[in-house]
């Protein structure tokens, strides 16, 4: 099975070692030779249509047409038209008849993108081809059959439109047959540099020009960023890298000064109901900040080595530090395995610095390498906060940038209103 992965990623274009992502390629690859209806789940820009592609290559109607529609660029008006057909003089305009693409692709397959913004008739009208195959053109009175395959897709929550009476619950259950969910790409950091590497490599042969590259903190970069806009922001910022950086090497700095919407980091506090599961949620996202944070604090150790080495500054020999007394009064600290250097590549220590501990907090070391002059993350530290206090604090902020106006607090820190009033009170701000 994974050599008929590889074939078909390398077939159709898709670049990608994911767990979840191979797993949706084998439910589309299964599906595929049936005539089932199949609904595509996922954010926009993950690449639901060469899914939809894969399900029509590898079917039985692989020979006859295959078309996508994108069902929230057609005005709603002439939808129906656009689909169906129409007959000459059905309604203003309507010059000629007119054959809709479940007519004209008889036998193929049709790919519905963004169905959710469909319109209700138009709903109505999908459900009857689907249950039985038969449609009736605008204007007419005669009905037509037609054997079209369809295959949905949707970035949106079907469920949550069927509550709101924007989408019929019958038709949700009839494309649902078989779902297939497309990991967004911070659900596949994994492959981010391959991909960065793919697009790279593409906008090179198509500008004629040498491929740009990334350095290691430009790649760690790309990884911790959120990508809202998925693979088609990541293809976007490798082809402005591509035609307007002078250097074929990025660096986390490049970045930073060109691109600095990549190193945005917010606190996320999701809204819930008690009990349904958002305390876990909760939980993993300050997980997440906490490892921001940390990545920040390495930064922070970064610059400081950087600017030791660049002025040329003396550094007392590790021995005399570790024969002295500490500058200030440590009580009860013992160095322990933490502190020492083995198989790190380090050739001596130049900086040893300690500092007044409390109960959570250890010794920070920064350490530096005789060549090189990189610094070896394998020695990142940090004090741990309580998640309680992450929280406390990033209200405070918010708070204190809009001077106590509340709907743009909330706004920021992505909760409601009413979730901030109920932490306002329960961290007595």
């Amino acid at each position: 099975m994974a050599n008929n992965l590889q074939s078909i990623k390398a077939r159709f274009g898709i670049i990608g070692a994911s767990r979840l992502l191979d797993s949706a390629i084998e439910t589309a690859v299964r599906v595929a030779p049936t005539d089932l209806t199949v609904c595509i789940f996922g954010e926009s820009g993950v690449g639901k249509e060469a899914f939809s592609k894969i399900i029509h290559g590898l079917s039985a109607r692989k020979h006859n047409d295959f078309i996508a529609v994108n069902c929230g660029a057609i005005p709603e008006g002439t939808i129906n038209s656009e689909l169906f057909g129409h007959e000459k003089g059905s309604f203003t305009g309507a010059s000629a008849d007119r054959k809709g693409y479940f007519e004209t692709v008889n036998g193929g397959t049709i790919f519905l993108d963004e169905i959710a913004e469909m319109p209700l008739d138009t709903q109505a009208l999908l459900l009857r081809v689907l249950e039985s195959g038969e449609f009736i053109r605008v204007g007419a009175s005669k009905v037509q059959k037609t054997d079209v395959r369809v295959v949905a897709a949707t970035n949106v929550d079907l469920q949550e439109r069927v509550q709101k009476g924007k989408f019929r619950e019958d038709l949700y259950y009839r494309l649902n047959t078989v779902p297939i969910r497309v990991p967004s790409l911070q659900e596949r950091r994994e492959d981010i540099t391959l991909l960065f590497r793919k697009f790279a490599h593409d906008f090179a042969e198509k500008y004629r020009m040498q491929a740009v590259r990334l350095d290691e903190r430009a790649e760690l970069a790309l990884e911790n960023y959120r990508w809202p806009g998925n693979i088609r922001e990541l293809k976007n910022v490798a082809e402005q890298l591509s035609v307007l950086s002078e250097d074929r090497l990025i660096t986390a700095q490049h970045l930073q000064q060109n691109m600095p919407q990549l190193f945005n980091r917010h606190l996320p506090v999701p809204t819930g109901k008690p009990g349904s599961g958002s305390d876990y949620q909760e939980r993993e996202l300050l997980y997440k900040f906490l490892f921001d944070m940390k990545k920040d604090l390495n930064d922070l150790k970064n610059m400081f080595f950087e600017l030791v080495q660049r002025n040329n500054l003396h550094m007392p020999d590790v021995s005399t530090l570790r024969t002295m007394p500490p500058a200030l009064p440590v009580s009860g600290f013992q160095p322990d395995e933490h502190d020492t250097l083995s198989n790190t590549g380090y050739t001596e220590r130049d900086f040893y610095q300690t500092r007044q501990p409390d109960n959570n907090s250890r010794p920070i070391i920064i350490d530096q390498q005789s060549r090189t002059g990189n610094y070896n993350q394998s020695e990142e530290e940090y004090a741990p906060l309580a998640m309680e206090e992450i929280e406390k604090d990033a209200i405070k902020r918010a708070l204190s940038k809009y001077k106590g106006r509340r709907k743009e607090a909330a706004e920021e820190l992505k909760i409601s209103e009413r979730t901030l009033y109920r932490k306002i009170k329960e961290y007595d701000l």
